[in-house]
């Protein structure tokens, strides 16, 4: 069992998300060379198999609830709340940084973002999604999936995103853009995180850290490519 968190934890919050069993609503999959064969098994799923994934996980695990895990339930929560000044327009630095298909490639692990369904409601943008990420781990690649549903609110400069990956980690996200002078715009992530009670702290401090990396990277490529 040990092993089994270290092998699905280690990746989990090394991209930009923003994440078993092989039955399970989300897998942490590995793929490998077959020395005999010289072959790669390919693990990788459709867009239609990744969308009842997602809608699996959104029912089971109701990821879009913000209620605090209830004492004794063997379950933490931990927030923080990191910020980075981007030297463009908040217009501009928002409508880059909300698209996540901008953060592949910023991520290096980040492979694709499957959108399941995009609509808009009462003046908000709804996107359910599943973010891949292909991460080296011993000698092995972890496919690591992110179901997510985000909320733009452009006419308020700021969005949210739920997210529920293995094993069982929940975050909620609030990203807010600030013109603050000057042509430049404060990007601040209100992130919470709630996990097993055994995980919390490295959920948190891996999370966070992911965030930051991210963050760096969106800077420099909203910076350099806006000209």
């Amino acid at each position: 069992m040990k092993h089994f968190l270290r092998l699905v934890t280690a990746p989990l919050f090394a991209g930009a998300l923003l994440v078993s069993g092989t039955a399970g609503p989300a897998t942490a999959n590995t793929t490998a060379a077959d020395t005999t064969a010289n072959t790669t098994v390919d693990t990788t799923e459709t867009d239609a198999e990744l969308a009842a994934e997602w809608q699996t996980a959104w029912d089971t695990h109701a990821f879009y609830d913000t209620t605090p895990p209830a004492p004794g339930s063997g379950r933490s929560r931990a927030t923080t709340e990191i910020s980075i000044e981007i030297d463009r327009p908040v217009g501009q630095v928002f409508s880059a940084y909300s698209n996540l298909d901008n953060h592949i490639g910023v991520n290096p692990f980040l492979k694709r973002v499957a959108t399941h369904a995009d609509s808009r409601r009462h003046g908000t943008r709804y996107v359910n999604l599943t973010a891949i990420e292909e991460i080296p781990y011993q000698g092995t690649t972890v496919t690591n999936k992110v179901h997510a549903q985000q909320r733009l609110h452009t006419a308020g400069f700021f969005y949210e995103t739920d997210t529920w990956s293995e094993p069982d980690v929940v975050t909620h996200q609030m990203i807010t853009f600030k013109q603050v002078g000057d042509g430049r715009t404060l990007v601040t992530e209100k992130l919470t995180f709630d996990a097993d009670t055994a995980l919390i702290d490295f959920v948190a401090a891996n999370g966070t850290a992911s965030h930051q990396q991210t963050q760096a990277g969106l800077k420099q490529a909203i910076e350099q490519g806006a000209g």
